[in-house]
């Protein structure tokens, strides 16, 4: 039995486990919790790839159950967050919210197979989708008060399942010396969003606008991909 690879396949197990309870708490309309338990997810994901690397530890398997993994927490756990969130408004027009599911596994098929993403991301990564949609769905549910407001959250679905397999690049923590300003720009844009939002928080006395800041810096990160795209394609 090898032991440096059982460190990154346990953690990549702890990723799952807390994808499979986000889907339980989803189902129960434990919002907040559910969130909670996929930015735990995304930490074990984080680290089990790294102390793979660090124990010069990887393997087969290890790559296939990472992606088993994150198709159960940052593809149909917040798909079953936003299908649990929207039923009530929408009905059974909310099954197409699960449409992200299918769409986070073919984009994470395709990760495993494309070379050109070592060091950077074609399309929106899995793991970003996730924290977009359970900042959004651990809201308070007043939020869709309006029947609009609930059909543009599930408009906004189908364009994450377009971003998560388009052929747009997203920049990489794993590409830092190759993209230094542009991850330190994004760093200072997330730290400013998020002492905004913790300030409303404490205005508000509402403590969804922290786990909203989740979603706020992915919005950053995703405009700041396109703005760069479209400033590439110009000096081209």
């Amino acid at each position: 039995m090898n032991i440096k690879r059982i460190v990154p396949n346990s953690l990549t197990c702890c990723n799952l486990l807390c994808g499979s309870i986000a889907i339980f708490l989803a189902s129960q309309g434990e919002f907040t919790w559910a969130f909670i338990c996929i930015i735990c997810g995304a930490f074990f994901d984080f680290f089990d790839g790294m102390s793979a690397r660090l124990l010069n530890a990887p393997s087969p398997i290890g790559v296939e159950l990472d992606s088993l993994a994150d198709v159960i927490t940052f593809g149909l756990a917040p798909s079953m967050m936003l299908f649990c969130f929207l039923l009530p408004i929408l009905g059974w027009w909310a099954l197409l919210a699960l449409l992200m599911a299918a769409f986070s596994a073919l984009r994470l098929a395709k990760f495993n197979v494309d070379e050109r993403q070592h060091d950077s991301f074609i399309g929106l990564a899995t793991p970003a989708n996730a924290l977009f949609w359970g900042g959004i769905c651990s809201m308070p549910i007043a939020i869709v008060a309006y029947d609009w407001i609930a059909w543009l959250l599930l408009a906004i679905s189908l364009v994450s399942c377009y971003l998560l397999n388009a052929e747009i690049p997203f920049f990489s923590f794993k590409a830092f010396k190759k993209n230094k300003m542009v991850v330190i720009s994004f760093i200072i844009g997330c730290l400013i969003l998020i002492a905004l939002c913790t300030t409303k928080a404490l205005i508000t006395n509402h403590s969804h606008f922290i786990l909203f800041s989740g979603t706020a810096c992915i919005i950053w990160y995703v405009a700041l991909n396109l703005i760069l795209n479209i400033s590439t394609a110009k000096n081209k």
